[in-house]
C-alpha cells in the first residue's frame, strides 16, 4: 500500500460491481475485494452466500486524498448504489449485499455520518438511508476477539479480484456491472463539468 494512501472500506450490493466502479476513478491506487463484519475468521465465498456468517461483501479503496477526497468519495459511494434499500441491491438479497461503510479512524466516521445526513436532505429526500457506518477496531493479536473478527479485512478469493475487467463476456458483467459502470462515469463527467 501507497503510504500516502488513505484506506476505507465500503459494501454496496456485489463487490464485482462496487470494485469496476472504483478501479475507474482518478486517485483510487488500488482497489480489493473482500469481506468484513462477520463472526468467524477467513471465510469463503460460500460462507459468506450461505448468510449465517455476518460478513458483508466489502471493497477496500486505498485513495489519494489529495485527488479524490473522501467526502466526494462517500457522496459518489452513496449514488452508484441503493442506500435505502436494507440487505439487498436490486436482484442480490441477503445480509452479504447491505450497504456499509467501515471506517479506519473517528475523523472518517464523523465525515460518513455527515455526509449521509445530507444526502438524505438531497438526493434521497424523504427517504431514509440505511448504510451502517462502523468503526473498526486497530491491531491484530495472536488470538483474535469477536470484535477484531467483526472489524478485520478478508481479502476474498483470487477470481474475485479485477473481476469484471477480467469477464466481461459473462452475462451479469453485461447486465448489471457494465450499466453500473455507465452510470458512474455519467457522474463523473457531471462533476467535471459544475467544477469548470
Amino acid at each position: 500500500m501507497d503510504k500516502k494512501a488513505e484506506v476505507i472500506f465500503l459494501g454496496g450490493g456485489c463487490f464485482w460491481c462496487l470494485e469496476a466502479v472504483f478501479k475507474s476513478l482518478d486517485g483510487v491506487i488500488n482497489v480489493t475485494s473482500g469481506y468484513m463484519g462477520g463472526s468467524i475468521a477467513n471465510p469463503s465465498y460460500s460462507d459468506v452466500c450461505s448468510g449465517t456468517t455476518g460478513h458483508a461483501e466489502v471493497i477496500k479503496v486505498e485513495f489519494k486524498e489529495e485527488v479524490f477526497n473522501l467526502k466526494a468519495l462517500l457522496t459518489f459511494f452513496l449514488q452508484i448504489h441503493d442506500p435505502t434499500t436494507l440487505n439487498r441491491q436490486g436482484a442480490d438479497v441477503g445480509t452479504q449485499y447491505r450497504s456499509a461503510i467501515f471506517c479506519v479512524t473517528n475523523q472518517q466516521k464523523e465525515l460518513a455520518k455527515r455526509v449521509v445526513r445530507e444526502m438524505e436532505n438531497s438526493v434521497y429526500t424523504g427517504t431514509k438511508i440505511v448504510t451502517e457506518i462502523i468503526l473498526i477496531s486497530g491491531g491484530k493479536q495472536e488470538t483474535p476477539t469477536i470484535e477484531e473478527v467483526n472489524s478485520a479485512f478478508w481479502k476474498a478469493e483470487n477470481y474475485h479480484q479485477n473481476y469484471f475487467f477480467e469477464n466481461q463476456h459473462v452475462p451479469y458483467c453485461q447486465s448489471v456491472i457494465a450499466p453500473k459502470l455507465i452510470k458512474a462515469m455519467e457522474l463523473i463527467k457531471k462533476k467535471i463539468k459544475a467544477s469548470n
